[in-house]
């Protein structure tokens, strides 16, 4: 119960908890006291690096783009080749004839039209599943077109900080439970999908399969914001499609699985990761096992796990026990 309230905090935007000494396990106030004593040194910590480095080729990163990248062009191919292996698009699908339907265009459409069709509910019913395995924001790191255009964004945007060419803008992260509730709403009274025509995720992946259109140019727009302005900007503070599946991924088997031991408390991970939050169980203090899920607003992007010098964060299926 403590996994489902605390990512449901961080869903809806609340900062992430500082326990105090007493909430913590015994064994973890002992690891903490014998870090203190034994603090690393820059130099320590640059070689731990370093060695880290030499065995690293980024594998989880490079797995996710492969995957993002043929998810996509299935698409693209069958439409292309007219094979109907994959046919339409992200927001609704069939696969060799099962109906599939993003979990979050489902629900525009439902309360859009203020009806159900049983199509809709099949293919909402086996991407929920698919979901529910898979961790459900894996969704957007793992399938979602603009991700991979807004991961090239972010590293262009942090070249420019760090440049001082710009400067990186932050909103409070409650805004994304504002959206969310206004596009449902909007939804519900409009009798139309307004967050389908502004969705990146529809208007990439109609493009790719379809042809470019004019809605491009907002993409465009997006990116540009995100390169001069704020960080990953739609995906952290907009998009509802991250907390649908975030709910999703309550009860997932599929976690990151954060381990405080070895752990040097350098914050490298919370540097790369898309949504930082999650992983502030990291800070020194913070955690209260030894062992601790990330909150299901995690991404699963892998990121974290490919530069984590001490191999403290690793991704685990419930219930086997073992890390990848």
């Amino acid at each position: 119960m403590g996994y489902i309230v605390e990512s449901l905090r961080l869903l809806v935007g609340a900062a992430p908890r500082k326990p105090e000494k007493h909430q913590r396990a015994d064994m973890v106030n002992e690891r903490y006291t014998e870090k203190r004593k034994t603090r690393l040194t820059k130099a320590a910590l640059e070689e731990a690096r370093d060695e880290h480095k030499k065995g690293c080729c980024y594998k989880w990163q490079r797995r996710r783009w492969a995957t993002l990248i043929v998810v996509n062009l299935l698409f693209v191919v069958s439409y292309f080749f007219d094979v109907q292996l994959l046919e339409g698009a992200l927001t609704a699908s069939r696969f060799v004839g099962f109906h599939m339907a993003d979990l979050n265009s489902a629900l525009q459409v439902m309360l859009a039209f203020k009806h159900v069709v049983l199509n809709l509910v099949i293919g909402t019913v086996t991407v929920l599943i698919l979901w529910l395995l898979l961790g459900g924001r894996t969704f957007c790191s793992w399938v979602c077109p603009y991700h991979l255009l807004a991961e090239g964004a972010e590293y262009l945007h942090l070249w420019l900080v760090k440049k001082k060419i710009v400067k990186n803008r932050t909103f409070n992260r409650k805004v994304r439970m504002v959206f969310y509730v206004s596009f449902a709403l909007l939804a519900l009274v409009t009798g139309y999908t307004v967050f389908e025509t502004l969705s990146p995720t529809g208007i990439l992946s109609r493009a790719l399969i379809y042809g470019p259109g004019i809605a491009l140019i907002w993409v465009g727009f997006l990116l540009l914001f995100e390169v001069f302005y704020s960080r990953r900007a739609w995906c952290r503070y907009v998009c509802p499609i991250g907390v649908t599946y975030g709910v999703v991924g309550l009860f997932s088997p599929l976690r990151v699985k954060y381990n405080m031991v070895n752990c040097h408390h350098e914050g490298d991970c919370r540097k790369v990761c898309m949504v930082p939050h999650v992983l502030g169980v990291t800070i020194r203090g913070r955690a209260m096992k030894l062992d601790t899920d990330l909150t299901a607003d995690c991404t699963r992007c892998g990121l974290c796990v490919d530069i984590c010098p001490t191999d403290s964060l690793n991704f685990v299926f419930k219930g086997l026990d073992k890390h990848s």
